[in-house]
């Protein structure tokens, strides 16, 4: 899988739209390029191989599909004026993982957060920037440093790029920078549908920037 794997609309969550497959939520319409997708994570899942490795398989899986005319619906590519905006496009029945579509308008972003599981991000059309972030931890004692964020690259990923990563070391902001919307497709070693986010933890830090 290719690593090329972020103006300032929208910060946190995401609004959500219904779910497919066997999470929680109203189905939605599907396609049939998405569903071969969905048959070709589920392989790549069920091998039960290591976070890492398995990111890197559907990865590979995803690639093929960016960039498609027909991915998605007609309904999928909505946005949303206040947040950045998540469709759940299937939650696979046992809960091993998820596919989402991101349409991020000009200017949205992510608050800097870590996630619940592997993830693999694919851009789909446009361009989604990214501030990736190491912490460290708070020094010893009372008088120690307080915990901060250091900022440790900034990607820009084109139209068909993909990136992986398993926790640790997944924390980042993500953002349209562009004049343009954008859309990408997020999967998620977790059951999005019953969780609602592929969010663990927000980090509201001091943050040493480039």
């Amino acid at each position: 899988m290719a690593t090329s794997s972020p103006a300032s609309a929208s910060v946190g969550a995401p609004t959500s739209a219904g779910g497919a497959g066997g999470g929680t939520g109203t189905a939605v319409r599907t396609t049939e390029r998405l569903d071969a997708l969905v048959a070709d994570v589920r392989e790549a899942v069920g091998r039960g191989l290591a976070p890492d490795v398995t990111a890197y398989l559907v990865g590979e899986k995803l690639a093929p599909h960016l960039g498609a005319a027909d991915l998605l619906t007609p309904e999928q590519y909505e946005g949303d004026v206040a947040h950045y905006r998540q469709h759940l496009l299937h939650s696979e029945a046992d809960g091993s993982f998820s596919v989402v579509a991101l349409v991020w308008l000009p200017g949205q972003r992510t608050s800097i957060h870590d996630h619940v599981s592997w993830c693999v991000t694919g851009v789909h059309q446009g361009e989604e920037h990214e501030r990736r972030y190491r912490l460290v931890p708070a020094g010893p004692g009372a008088d120690g440093d307080p915990a901060r964020l250091v900022a440790t690259e900034d990607v820009v990923n084109p139209p068909g790029s993909v990136c992986g990563f398993a926790p640790p070391g997944d924390i980042h902001r993500v953002w349209n920078g562009c004049t343009e919307k954008a859309v990408s497709l997020h999967l998620y070693g977790a059951d999005i549908g019953r969780l609602g986010t592929s969010v663990r933890r927000v980090y509201d830090l001091p943050a040493t920037e480039h």
